[in-house]
């Protein structure tokens, strides 16, 4: 067993997982009390390594879905992630050995923690992005085949569907329909696996690099951005105030952008970030200096604590960085899934360090 998931550990771990959100993945701060809660209720879960399960362990990728402003008003209730277990291995046959959160940006970094405390169950230290990603198909689960059926969703009320798709599009088009009528929000598993698929179809030791990351925020001197920047290596895209957001909710998603306006050493300066749910590509004067699959952070400029997309407002002071993704999204089928023109830009990828290296 790596650790005990003790309230400092899911302390850094929310920290952490904003900062790998890159806006999204719902917020952070939320769930962070729903595990607190859960944890003093129930006691500590136990974060493994995916060599400590045996080979045949199922394990049962949960997260958050649909729209991120939505998430932030339309809690789960906590009996989610029984539900969902249950009726998994109703239709597959076989038991939950432990749980593992889809992407460790934001909120759905914690939410497996939340249910697993309830369920009495372990969290893997692996998630399918290592990152937050808007769609369901990006994930490193599905780069590797493993299908997403069959998949369950459910709500607060206790409404379930159970999804069997012919593709991870698919998949991603019906439960993002059921998001909508389910009021903008709902909890999902899918893509299960086992321990031996998951070795190599997900992004491994992800729980503890977002626990890392808190932790050197915990410890830092001074500003602690520099500090961030340095543990992430990360690039200093503008440091500024938000002049606009424009923002709107849409079939399961948050779409829109923010314009940052540079103060100090970066006075004169507009940064355009636009997104859906995530951070996706940061602009200056339509030149690009970072986008997808790497990452795209907006920061507090005082303290480095991640702002979500869906709190982003007028005048903030903020500090924007971009960093490297995981090598899986740099793969000729990741870029594929999850680069620019999965989202609709008419350019290539180019790696963050080409594009914001150059200019610092």
């Amino acid at each position: 067993m790596k650790r005990l998931l003790d309230p400092d550990s899911l302390r850094a771990l929310s920290r952490g997982s904003a900062v790998l959100g890159a806006g999204g993945g719902g917020d952070a701060y939320v769930t962070l009390l729903q595990a607190l809660q859960a944890t003093e209720d129930f006691g500590a879960v136990s974060l493994l390594d995916l060599d400590e399960l045996p080979d045949d362990a199922l394990i049962m990728p949960v997260a958050g879905v649909g729209a991120t402003t939505v998430i932030l008003e339309k809690f789960e209730n906590g009996d989610e992630g029984v539900r969902l277990r249950e009726q998994l291995e109703f239709v597959t046959g076989r038991e939950v050995a432990a749980l593992m959160a889809i992407e460790i940006g934001g909120g759905n970094a914690l939410l497996p923690i939340t249910w697993a405390a309830r369920m009495g169950l372990p969290v893997v230290d692996a998630d399918g992005i290592g990152r937050a990603f808007p769609e369901i198909p990006q994930v490193a689960m599905h780069l590797a085949g493993v299908p997403a059926s069959p998949a369950v969703m459910t709500d607060e009320r206790g409404n379930l569907v159970v999804f069997r798709t012919i593709s991870g599009d698919w998949m991603e088009r019906l439960q993002r329909a059921a998001v909508v009528e389910f009021g903008g929000a709902a909890s999902s598993a899918l893509f299960s696996l086992t321990a031996a698929k998951a070795r190599a179809a997900t992004v491994r030791n992800s729980v503890s690099k977002a626990i890392g990351i808190g932790e050197a925020l915990a410890v830092a001197t001074g500003s602690p951005v520099p500090a961030l920047i340095k543990e992430m290596g990360a690039f200093e895209l503008v440091t500024g105030k938000v002049l606009d957001v424009e923002r709107h909710t849409t079939s399961g998603f948050v779409r829109g952008s923010v314009v940052i306006e540079g103060l100090g050493d970066d006075a004169g300066r507009l940064i355009r970030i636009e997104l859906q749910n995530e951070n996706l590509v940061a602009l200056e004067r339509g030149r690009v200096l970072a986008s997808v699959p790497d990452l795209i952070t907006v920061l507090d400029a005082e303290t480095a604590d991640a702002i979500s997309t869906e709190v982003l407002r007028y005048g903030q002071r903020v500090t924007v960085i971009a960093f490297a993704c995981n090598a899986v999204w740099r793969t000729e089928r990741g870029i594929a899934v999850a680069g620019p023109r999965a989202f609709g830009y008419d350019f290539d990828y180019l790696p963050v360090e080409e594009l914001a290296g150059a200019t610092t």
